[in-house]
């Protein structure tokens, strides 16, 4: 016997045996896990992604009650020939785009109990011949439109025990083969007609233990189980009871009368309907509005149609920026939110409420003012020959006076007025110093000092007349024949009176200034 041929025997003594009943474990099974036929079982050992070294033809790999978080890209490429995944009770987030592409034979997926919040498109592309989903027991809150568009031979979904509370009208197309549709203990208060409508192999429908609006969107889905739907219902699938309104609550479905299903129709408030905002601002608006059910409020920017084109395609123009794609939609107070706004926000915008019951529409106007360091730069002009532009051409008195803020606007206006008064007060100084001109250069005599003494008695201002000059000037009516003084030395009229102290030599008895001439008065 060569060398080292009995070490080599009884290490092989030692090797521990398979288990009675279990076939050997296969060259290529992963580390911890238990391969058979072409099964893998890898649930319950605490890991975080798929482990690598799955044998390619495996139909069944059980990967539940683990930590999976994510599935990373490719992850499951080589696996082509699987049946059957179960991935449940792991924590999933998301599902990636494509991750099951390569599956195209797979026909159940278990992804119950993870921590799933919404299913993007293409979620389940490549699956073509997937037979049941399970995706109860996640975080789901909205199905949105063409989810599970890629499931045309799906016949079993469960999605009892989320949080869906929207389902969206288009959500169900391309199941056209499904036979049971579980949606029971979730936060559903409506769903359309237009929602089931695919389902055209539908069996079993469960809908029970969701808060139910009973109101005119509902009243549908109690007509069509009387008519023919209650077939798809067993006897504890039928007791859809209303959560809201409260007189109703408590109560099934079928037991109310559909008189007492009704809507009240939106309405809207928004004030002010008019704003003015500056250049790299944030503005924010309130969209109020009111109405059962809860309306559904949504801004757009309504454009502005040009002559030669239909109305109805320019309002369905793109929408204002910071609003995104489709709007902003909310509910209740419905805020607008726009941030460093720009000469692009300005215009016209429109807040919907819309319900069951209706919709209502109401109009916001957005000014935006310039500022005056920032000006709207001069277009270049036209070259002197070559094609002519295409570009649209921007309309015309789009900056207009009513387009500034309420400051720019009250500033013009006080400037206005300053330049006005200041206009009036040269004009007035002018004329002033043209009446001073005049006055100075008028002839002799006229700022004579009539002066009585009542030699002849008082004179009552009865007796006296009061008329003006042809300068304007107050004069009594004086007997201009009987001068008082004259010019030169002192008249001999008033002999009897003394000059007053102060007085010049030469002046006039009683007067500091003696006046050229004066006459006496004559009464």
């Amino acid at each position: 016997m060569a060398p080292g041929v009995p070490a080599l025997l009884l290490l092989l003594l030692l090797l521990p045996s398979p288990l009675p009943g279990l076939p050997p474990r296969a060259a290529g099974c992963p580390a911890a896990c238990r391969c058979y036929s072409a099964t893998v079982e890898c649930g319950a050992l605490r890991l975080r992604a798929i482990p690598p070294g799955i044998p390619p033809g495996t139909q069944t790999l059980f990967l539940q009650d683990n930590s999976i978080a994510r599935l990373e890209p490719g992850a499951l490429a080589p696996l082509a020939a699987l049946r059957r995944l179960y991935l449940h009770n792991n924590s999933l987030h998301a599902l990636e785009p494509d991750t099951f592409r390569a599956q195209s034979r797979l026909l159940e997926l278990a992804l119950t109990g993870n921590r799933l919040r919404g299913l993007r498109g293409g979620a389940f592309a490549g699956l073509a011949q997937l037979r049941v989903l399970y995706l109860a027991g996640n975080q789901l809150e909205r199905l949105l439109d063409f989810t599970f568009l890629h499931l045309p031979r799906l016949q079993e979904l469960h999605l009892q025990d989320n949080s869906i509370e929207l389902l969206e009208d288009q959500a169900l197309v391309g199941l056209s083969s499904l036979a049971l549709l579980d949606l029971s203990r979730n936060q559903l208060g409506t769903i359309s007609r237009e929602a089931l409508r695919p389902l055209a192999s539908l069996q079993v429908l469960r809908l029970t233990e969701n808060p139910w609006r009973c109101d005119c969107a509902l009243h549908w889905l109690g007509t069509w189980i009387k008519e023919g739907g209650q077939r798809l219902l067993s006897s504890r699938d039928k007791k859809i009871v209303c959560a809201e309104p409260p007189r109703l609550a408590l109560q099934s479905l079928l037991d109310v009368s559909g008189s007492s299903l009704i809507c009240i129709p939106p309405s809207v408030h928004v004030d002010p309907l008019e704003m003015t905002a500056n250049l790299g601002e944030d503005l924010r608006v309130a969209c109020q509005a009111s109405g059962y059910p809860q309306p559904l409020v949504t801004w757009r920017k309504v454009s502005q149609p040009r002559e030669g084109r239909p109305r109805a395609q320019a309002q369905a123009e793109g929408e204002a920026p910071g609003l995104g794609g489709h709007g902003a939609p909310d509910t209740g107070s419905g805020m607008l939110f726009l941030t460093n706004i720009s000469l692009a926000h300005a215009g016209k915008y429109e807040c919907e409420a819309s319900n069951a019951g209706g919709a209502a529409r109401v109009p916001f106007q957005l000014l935006v003012n310039l500022s005056q360091q920032q000006r709207l730069p001069a277009p270049p002009s036209p070259p002197a020959a070559g094609p002519v532009s295409r570009e649209p051409l921007y309309e015309a008195g789009s900056m207009a006076f009513r387009a500034l803020g309420l400051a720019t606007q009250t500033a013009i206006a006080a400037g206005i007025a300053l330049l006005a008064l200041t206009a009036l007060l040269l004009a007035a100084m002018i004329c002033r110093k043209r009446r001073k001109r005049k006055k100075a250069a008028g002839p002799p005599g006229e700022s004579v000092l009539f002066v009585n003494d009542y030699s002849d008695g008082p004179c009552t201002f009865a007796q006296l007349e009061e008329l003006r000059d042809e300068r304007g000037h107050e004069m009594f009516v004086i007997d201009r024949s009987k001068p008082l003084f004259t010019e030169g030395p002192v008249a001999e009229a008033l002999p009897d009176r003394a000059p007053a102290e102060g007085a010049a030599p030469g002046s006039a008895p009683g007067l500091l200034f003696p006046p050229p001439v004066a006459y006496e008065l004559h009464c």
